[in-house]
């Protein structure tokens, strides 16, 4: 199937669900990007900074850009004009750089907390209270140029389904206590961003707002060009 065709069976499969698709980008060249683009994507993710910088101007200005990777406090300066939602905010040190860079850009950058779910040690993430103490902290209170708008996690890569679905429904409870504790009064705190490509049906049932499909739609990317 070709990219356009991979694009709309999404769309139907989404249809009826409160579920955005996003997808994953990286290490595709632009020529993909803009294939996808004319079938009527506009959400897209990488995982590198720089390579996220180096594509945006080579696309139409309406891309929204999702960062998707582990992101280094040095590196938010390259997509902080223009990126549409960091998914992997880690640390308050992140949160206080974005936050910063934000400010410089006169603008208010989207964020999702991610949080550790995985059996995988490679896998980045907050767990439930180093969160809390994040949101509780004064250095939080006075951010103005950051909104955290929910949360991200990466599942472990397994083909066991109830391991997964576990993990998946870990996610959504977090997302609940936080919106519970923190963001009651919060519409734009809304998103959960989990499932991949492998797994994003039990995703969607156990409440993801965003999937993050790359082999689905571009096929398998050439690792050798990272």
């Amino acid at each position: 199937m070709s990219i356009e065709e991979n694009i709309q069976d999404f769309r139907q499969r989404l249809q009826g669900t409160n579920c955005q698709l996003i997808a994953v980008s990286k290490t595709h060249p632009v020529e993909l990007i803009q294939e996808a683009y004319d079938a009527g994507q506009r959400a897209f993710g990488e995982n590198k900074a720089q390579e996220m910088m180096l594509k945006q101007p080579q696309l139409p200005a309406d891309v929204e850009w999702h960062m998707i990777g582990h992101l280094q406090t040095n590196k938010v300066k390259y997509i902080a004009p223009f990126v549409h939602l960091i998914q992997s905010v880690d640390s308050l040190r992140l949160a206080q750089e974005i936050d910063k860079q934000g400010q410089k850009h006169s603008r208010v950058i989207n964020c999702l907390l991610q949080f550790y779910i995985a059996d995988e040690e490679t896998k980045f993430g907050l767990d439930l209270e180093e969160a809390r103490q994040l949101l509780r902290s004064d250095a939080f209170r006075q951010m103005q140029n950051m909104r955290i708008c929910g949360v991200m996690g990466v599942a472990t890569n397994t083909q066991d389904e109830v391991h997964l679905q576990k993990e998946f429904s870990r996610l959504r409870h977090i997302f609940e206590a936080l919106k519970q504790e923190f963001f009651s009064e919060a519409p734009y705190f809304k998103e959960i961003s989990m499932g991949m490509s492998s797994d994003y049906g039990l995703a969607i049932a156990e409440g993801s707002t965003m999937i993050r499909v790359g082999s689905a739609i571009f096929g398998y990317r050439n690792y050798q060009q990272q």
